[in-house]
C-alpha cells in the first residue's frame, strides 16, 4: 500500500511540474510570404502594440539604430538577388535594422540576421544595402506594428513599415524581364502553340516589342487552328489594336466573340463587344 501511495505521489508531483500556463506572446510572431513577379519573399517579424505609449521619439528614440519590430531581429528572405535604390542584394536571408527620425528613416539590409535586437557592435561591413526612406504621416494611429508588401508590380514591390501615425516605404526591384525574357529565348528554340502565346501575352502586358508579340501570337493562333480558344483570340485582337493594325483587332475580336458565346463565357462576350464598338466593328 505504502508503494502505491509512493508511485501515485510521483505521479502527481511530476504532472504538476511538467504542467504549463499557456499566455498569449504580448509581441506576436507574423510571418508574410509573397511572390513578386517570380521571385519568392518572405517576411518574419514580431508585432508589438502601443498600449497608450508615445512610439517615436520616445519609446522608439530618433536617430538611433532600432531592431524594426520586437523579440528576435526582423528578417527577409529573396530567392532571386533583388536592388534596392540600385544596390544589389544577392539572394538570401537579411535582418531589417531602421534609424527612425522625423522626416525620413534610414533603412539597413543587415547579413547577420540571428539573435534579438541590435547589435552590441555595429558593424558596417555587414550592412549589404542602406536606403533613405521618407516619413509620410497617417491619418489615423496604428495600433499594432505592422509591415506589408504594397505597390505589387511584375517587377517590384514595397515594404511598407506602419506604427503609431507614421508609414515609410522601401521599394526593391525583382529580376523578372530577365529571368523571363531568358526563358522566352531559351523556349523559342523549339517552341509549342502554348509557349508562343504566353511570350506574346508577356510582350503587350509589359510594352515591349509589340510586332514581335504579333509575330508570336499569330504563330501560337495558326498552330491551334479552328480550336483556338476565344481567350487567345481575344489576346491576338488586342495585340493587334496595340500594334495599330484595326482591320486586324476587329477581325480576331469577331472571332474571338463567336467562340466566347458559343461557350457561353458572358465576361468575353461583354468585352469583346466593347472593343468592337471601340474600333468600330459594330
Amino acid at each position: 500500500m505504502k508503494k502505491l501511495l509512493l508511485i501515485l505521489f510521483v505521479f502527481a508531483v511530476s504532472m504538476n511540474v511538467n504542467a504549463q500556463i499557456e499566455t498569449p506572446a504580448p509581441s506576436p510572431f507574423a510571418k508574410m510570404e509573397q511572390k513578386v513577379g517570380l521571385t519568392d519573399v518572405t517576411l518574419e517579424y514580431s508585432r508589438p502594440n502601443m498600449r497608450g505609449r508615445t512610439i517615436f521619439g520616445d519609446l522608439v528614440p530618433y536617430d538611433k539604430v532600432w531592431r524594426t519590430g520586437a523579440n528576435a531581429r526582423t528578417k527577409i528572405t529573396f530567392s532571386d538577388d533583388v536592388a534596392v535604390n540600385g544596390q544589389t542584394l544577392k539572394a538570401g536571408t537579411y535582418a531589417i535594422f531602421t534609424k527612425p527620425g522625423k522626416q525620413s528613416w534610414e533603412v539597413y539590409f543587415y547579413t547577420d540576421y540571428n539573435g534579438g535586437g541590435t547589435p552590441q557592435e555595429w558593424d558596417d561591413s555587414k550592412v549589404a544595402a542602406k536606403v533613405t526612406a521618407e516619413v509620410y504621416p497617417m491619418p489615423m494611429q496604428i495600433e499594432t506594428f505592422t509591415m506589408t508588401f504594397d505597390d505589387l508590380t511584375s517587377s517590384s514591390a514595397t515594404i511598407g513599415i506602419l506604427w503609431s501615425d507614421v508609414y515609410v516605404g522601401v521599394k526593391f526591384d525583382v529580376p523578372t524581364d530577365k529571368a523571363v525574357s531568358a526563358s522566352i529565348d531559351k523556349v523559342m528554340k523549339g517552341p509549342s502553340a502554348g509557349d508562343y502565346y504566353a511570350a506574346a501575352v508577356y510582350y503587350l502586358q509589359e510594352g515591349k516589342d509589340i510586332n514581335q508579340a504579333k509575330t508570336w501570337i499569330d504563330k501560337a493562333i495558326a498552330m491551334a487552328g479552328d480550336k483556338a480558344p476565344f481567350w487567345q483570340l481575344r489576346q491576338q485582337s488586342l495585340i493587334y489594336a496595340k500594334a495599330g493594325d484595326k482591320k486586324g483587332a476587329i477581325a480576331a475580336a469577331k472571332k474571338s466573340l463567336a467562340a466566347a458565346e458559343a461557350a457561353n463565357n458572358a465576361d468575353y462576350v461583354k468585352m469583346n463587344k466593347d472593343s468592337l464598338k471601340e474600333w468600330g466593328g459594330m
